[in-house]
């Protein structure tokens, strides 16, 4: 096999290439192309590209639909050259067959390895071990599976690496594949080895125990760094080798002063400038120092970099041996260079060797970031990536530590309405995950609407089989169906009501395009009852797609006497009754916001809730960093900003912590569905006593459009998926467990934290009164809903702070509210927390 490469594509041809167009339904999903003419003049502007990381509330909408973008074959990180490269097995076969296991590296998918069955069959696990000869940045195993016969597949696994080929450390990967013979990605965060091990631990199918493999590649640097935090650039300056003042303003300062629309750009008035060009960063502080983050420029394609080295120093004179090489893509997305041999340095130099495009001798840059280690206890640290054999687009926590998942039809693709789901469970004790087709209830849950009941089970309705429901029940792990909506809906919202009832508003998506009214699901009756006074339209969006786009996603909130705040995504919140024929009215506008679809709100407190993000259309508009707090008092909803995120995001998730603050995770400066352009890698804590947000570990592996974030019942945050496009290279067939920062020592270590031990039956009534007892300082209590994700939406999230009495040494007694308003029916997580606010592990209880 001949070493393959990355091809460049600049950002004007990715937008306008062939687009693969999905048919739902009885929709035919087209694509408006954005073209552009690219200038040869080094200053000359050409094609604008789509803003990153602006705050820009008003802009030019264009439509885009759900199809995969014009790159979505191109892997996210190269495929390193496997020249010189050797494997080793535990064992293989040599006598029945040739199994070697160099035979994963000769570039023929007809040879391929096999554990030993000849004489004495080789046990499970089986393990091969690639050494590259060299030390470089790794971020991904390409498994692919043989193309004749299926023994031996690879179910369960694990990736190990080494510098060294001994010291191995804990794996940093583990999941379980697919039985079929696609090739399968099995990403895990960037980090410099030498040796990359694969190990099966089961034979997918279960046929025997064997392990096989045709073909194994290996990812280098994504461009993601992973466990690490944006530096402060305060009191940072930045010189170049040369720099553009005459015919712009190009000097390098530009790249530290927050704003992409200005540039350095290498000098090319009077006598151009010859590459290479340098720009130095100067911290004026010794610092921990692990990747440095590129921002193109915005405004053309003219000195984008391509080939790079990046140096560091201690006095601004010697600087070392490289801590960076490599070659960025010519397109507009940000890029990362982690480095190799992380550091202390106070001076950082990208030397730029050759333009992306080649298309003269300049360099330009519109920012400049470095990122250090992340300290755990105040920026949290992530696990290891856990593998799943699908994309998690939706996901809903259950009793017994357990993560439900599910994604369309097919495993990493959807279409059609062909009456079955894939789905998986996650067993988050053991970290092992199942996989299951669901035939029985004729129902495909891609892009539903979801509502955990109030009796534990989830209902799922709609998507590609647009007017089925489904419910499944965690206590039997069953399947079953209940009666068909009223009318055919995908991307719609549910929430639980007060009342124990579900309650549906919108999606347009799937079925045909309309007002799509409310109606409400009976737990008595099983049966659907429309709500003629609940029309769509007013809680639409101005999106220039119509209701197609517009009923999307809305974020509701369940108060009490039945009714519902909606708040967003559009500009415009309403108050809905469900009695009767229900009724819709105006509850005011979210303050200044603009709409903010692919945002999302969350209920942090009792009649509080925070909105994050977002953009005025679907997709192809710059999304926000504005942030807002809704009030709700009665009949009142008030609105009022609080302070903006360090990076705009749409397609982002969001969750509430026991303590009260909200975690977001993942998202796109520029919503494009599947495609990990302007991902936004740093998730983001917001601190409702200061209304801030700060940084924390940033991820491994982007989380956009059809990703997913639940709260664990251990105080932590399962963050997957993303994608769902077929032969892509967007598809994350994955997760990570983050760990806050509140459970987390300096050295990383767990902190102590209160343990319940007794008091807390499987039921309680609203207004019941437990005896609660523990183990180590309480200073509170705190019910948290157990909740259902799906496209940057979770309207079953809620926190509720209870009251609560010691009454003696580790007991308390700790009050459940009365109002169904307030305490939602349904199943909770129940922590105690400490005076510094460390949560203990859950205890389930389930509220009707």
């Amino acid at each position: 096999m001949q070493p393959r490469r990355i091809r460049a594509l600049s950002g004007a041809f990715r937008r306008s290439a062939l687009l693969i167009a999905f048919a739902l339904g009885s929709l035919l999903v087209g694509l408006t192309p954005w073209l552009g003419t690219a200038s040869t003049v080094p200053g000359g502007r050409g094609p604008t590209p789509p803003p990153g990381g602006v705050d820009q509330q008003t802009a030019q909408q264009s439509p885009h639909h759900g199809v995969a973008p014009a790159n979505a074959m191109e892997p996210t990180a190269p495929v390193l050259d496997r020249t010189g490269w050797t494997a080793t097995a535990s064992d293989e076969e040599t006598v029945r067959e040739n199994g070697r296991a160099a035979n994963v590296l000769d570039g023929d998918a007809a040879t391929l390895w096999h554990s030993r069955y000849s004489g004495t069959t080789a046990p499970l696990p089986h393990s091969i071990t690639v050494d590259m000869h060299r030390t470089t940045v790794v971020s991904a195993l390409v498994y692919r599976p043989r193309t004749v016969g299926v023994n031996g597949r690879i179910g369960e696994y694990s990736i190990s690496v080494s510098t060294d080929g001994r010291n191995w450390g804990s794996p940093v990967a583990t999941g379980t594949l697919a039985d079929d013979a696609s090739t399968k990605t099995l990403g895990f965060a960037p980090q410099g080895a030498r040796f990359v091990r694969l190990t099966a631990v089961t034979e997918a199918g279960r046929r025997g125990p064997w392990t096989s493999a045709a073909e194994l590649d290996i990812l280098g640097d994504p461009g993601t760094p992973a466990a690490t935090v944006d530096l402060p650039r305060t009191g940072w300056t930045a010189t170049a080798s040369d720099e553009e003042t005459v015919r712009e303003n190009g000097r390098a300062a530009n790249v530290l002063d927050g704003d992409a629309a200005t540039l350095w750009h290498s000098r090319y008035s009077g006598t151009t400038a010859p590459l290479p060009h340098s720009i130095t960063i100067d911290m004026h502080r010794t610092a921990a120092v692990s990747a440095l983050v590129y921002q193109p420029r915005k405004d053309g394609v003219n000195g984008r970099v391509g080939t790079y080295t990046i140096t560091t120093s201690t006095d601004g004179t010697t600087f070392g041996a490289p801590v960076s090489t490599g070659t960025w893509r010519d397109d507009d997305t940000v890029k990362t260079a982690t480095f190799l041999r992380p550091g202390t340095a106070r001076y950082i130099r990208l030397t730029v060797t050759r333009e992306a495009g080649g298309r003269g001798p300049w360099a330009s840059a519109a920012e400049i970031r470095l990122s250090g280690p992340a300290a755990p206890a105040v920026h949290g640290s992530w696990s290891r990536i856990t593998g799943f054999p699908l994309v998690p687009v939706a996901s809903a926590v259950l009793p017994g530590d357990k993560l439900l998942a599910w994604s369309a039809y097919a495993l990493d693709r959807f279409g059609g309405s062909n009456g079955y789901t894939q789905t998986a469970i996650l067993d988050l004790k053991t970290g092992k995950v199942t996989q299951r087709r669901v035939d029985n209830t004729g129902h495909d849950m891609f892009c539903p609407g979801i509502a955990m009941l109030a009796d534990g089970r989830v209902l799922v309705t709609g998507g590609s089989n647009a007017q089925k429901a489904s419910i499944y029940d965690p206590a039997t792990d069953t399947w079953s169906t209940t009666t068909d909506m009223n009318i055919a809906r995908g991307y719609q919202a549910m929430t639980l009501i007060s009342t124990g009832e579900a309650f549906v508003l919108g999606g347009s998506w799937s079925g045909a395009a309309g007002d799509k009214s409310g109606e409400v699901w009976s737990p008595d009756t099983g049966t659907w009852r429309r709500l003629p006074g609940v029309p769509a339209v007013p809680a639409m969006t101005a999106d220039p797609r119509g209701p197609y786009r517009a009923d999307n996603h809305m974020w509701l909130y369940a108060t009490s006497g039945g009714k519902v705040l909606q708040l967003g995504p559009s500009k415009q919140m309403n108050w809905i009754t469900t009695g009767g024929n229900g009724s819709i009215t105006s509850a005011g506008t979210r303050a200044d916001s603009q709409d903010a679809m692919t945002g999302n709100a969350v209920a942090y407190d009792v009649g509080k809730l925070l909105t994050l993000g977002g953009s005025p259309a679907y997709e192809n508009v710059p999304a926000t960093r504005r942030a807002y707090t809704v009030s709700v008092d009665g009949d009142r909803a008030t609105a009022a900003r609080t302070g903006d995120m360090g990076h705009a995001r749409s397609f982002g998730n969001s969750v509430v912590l026991p303590d009260g603050k909200v975690a977001v995770f993942g998202g796109q400066s520029y919503p494009v569905p599947f495609s990990d352009a302007t991902s936004v890698l740093t998730p983001e804590l917001w601190d409702p006593a200061t209304g801030r947000f700060t940084p924390l570990a940033s991820m491994a592996i982007p989380r956009n459009y059809h990703s997913v974030a639940n709260l664990l019942p251990d105080g932590r945050v399962f963050s997957g998926g993303g994608g769902l496009c077929g032969d892509c290279a967007t598809n994350h067939s994955d997760g990570a467990v983050f760990t806050p920062p509140y459970l987390l020592n300096a050295d990383g270590s767990p902190k102590q934290r209160p343990v319940i031990t007794g008091g807390v039956p499987p039921r309680a009534a609203p207004g019941a009164s437990l005896t609660v007892s523990t183990e180590g300082q309480v200073a509170s209590f705190v019910l948290m809903r157990a909740a259902a994700a799906t496209h940057s939406t979770d309207n079953d999230q809620r926190r509720v702070p209870l009251a609560s009495t010691a009454t003696g040494t580790g007991t308390y007694t700790v009050s459940v509210p009365a109002d169904t308003g307030v305490v939602l029916p349904g199943t909770y997580m129940l922590f105690a927390l400490d005076a510094r606010g460390v949560p203990s592990t859950a205890r389930f209880i389930t509220v009707s």
